[in-house]
């Protein structure tokens, strides 16, 4: 850590494509949980946990650029750390983010791990350097790639890599702290090796119990489905689990609500769950929370089955009582205050219906949803 003293709100700053989400929260937490040897931080005079914090964006980068925050983000990190794969190679938000960096004076404070791919393979599909790297004459350098086959060891292998980082990032000899973290992996492993399955499975289970889920919620029509209505859409799913409530928007019935970061714990316990969608019956129940929660639906069919109106004779200039019409072949009477009024089945049900009268109308097409006072007028005959 050979740095001019200047003060970082953030040790590093991770770049990263959406689709290697899981390595960038990875080195996040390694980073963060690394513990320095204690003779690099009496000899540095280090505090023991010098990696932290690093931040780590929830998301890429929306359309339009850096956002204020995120170049603010920047400039208050000590160290840009950038997840190489073919996925950030492509992604124009990762080269603004090294580019804006990059005009701050600190290309020398720029690190790469690598996570998949081929550097400077000159193919677009298997290259894991950002072509910006290039455009901006940054020094070539591998990076730290956990695919490295330095023994055959996959695992000992990623372990090296997040050594060879950490050692970038703190500016000291690569074997000052391999060595010891080689020994401290030894004894892990035999520290494993003895252990009973019971203890193993018992520390996997408190292991995730821990870790947050994510919870998906789809729809299933259970009404008889009729293809002259309106097609479901934006149904808004709620979900509340130890009183906090998620909400999102299923678009169509083929769709799915995305709920991220439930607390795993939560798996097999009660939520209540919340639906509404226009043309559609609300939910409002108690479900058993699982990884992916199916929820039954049926339409409403009030919305297009309740069919109330008025027909106003222009000739008498009164509404038709007792009177008679056809409301797509079914025959309706109408009562002593002139109001026709049916029930239409679901599978019959449309957004308008053609009206049959004994007297000709101006218009005999009843629009749904309607209510009481909606009128129908019968064309005048002195006309």
């Amino acid at each position: 850590m050979n740095k001019p003293k200047q003060t970082y709100k953030y040790f590093a700053f991770i770049s990263y494509n959406s689709k290697d989400t899981k390595w960038g929260k990875r080195l996040q937490r390694k980073l963060e949980g690394y513990r320095i040897p204690a003779t690099l931080c009496s000899e540095h005079g280090w505090n023991r946990k010098p990696i932290k914090p690093v931040f780590f964006a929830p998301t890429d980068i929306q359309p339009g650029g850096l956002t204020k925050e995120l170049q603010e983000r920047l400039e208050a990190s000590r160290n840009l750390i950038v997840i190489c794969s073919p996925n950030s190679a492509k992604s124009e938000w990762v080269g603004k983010e090294i580019a804006y960096f990059h005009s701050l004076g600190r290309e020398k404070d720029i690190h790469f791990f690598i996570v998949d791919g081929i550097p400077h393979s000159g193919d677009k599909e298997t290259e894991c350097f950002n072509p910006i790297i290039k455009e901006l004459g940054i020094p070539e350098i591998l990076g730290a790639n956990i695919h490295e086959k330095v023994i055959r060891c996959s695992w000992i292998n990623k372990e090296r890599a997040y050594v060879q980082l950490i050692t970038k990032l703190l500016g000291v000899e690569f074997d000052s702290i391999w060595q010891r973290h080689k020994r401290l992996l030894a004894e892990r492993c035999l520290l494993l090796f003895f252990c009973i399955d019971a203890v193993i499975i018992m520390l996997i289970s408190v292991w995730k119990n821990n870790q947050p889920v994510d919870v998906s919620a789809t729809l299933e029509e259970v009404s008889v489905h009729n293809p002259n209505l309106p097609p479901l859409k934006d149904a808004i799913v709620s979900i509340t689990i130890d009183k906090e409530t998620k909400t999102d928007t299923i678009d169509n019935i083929n769709g799915d609500a995305f709920f991220a970061n439930i607390p795993h714990y939560m798996i097999g316990k009660d939520a209540y769950v919340n639906v509404s969608c226009n043309g559609w019956l609300p939910i409002d129940t108690i479900v058993t929370l699982t990884e992916l929660v199916n929820l039954k639906i049926s339409r409403d069919p009030n919305m297009y089955g309740a069919i109330r109106f008025r027909l106003f004779d222009l000739d008498s200039e009164e509404y038709c009582k007792s009177d008679t019409v056809s409301v797509n072949g079914h025959v309706i009477i109408s009562d002593s205050d002139g109001v026709f009024s049916f029930f239409m089945p679901l599978d019959e049900q449309s957004t308008f219906y053609t009206i049959k009268s004994r007297i000709p109308l101006e218009n005999d097409t009843l629009r749904m949803p309607n209510t009481q006072s909606t009128g129908l007028i019968a064309k005048n005959k002195k006309e």
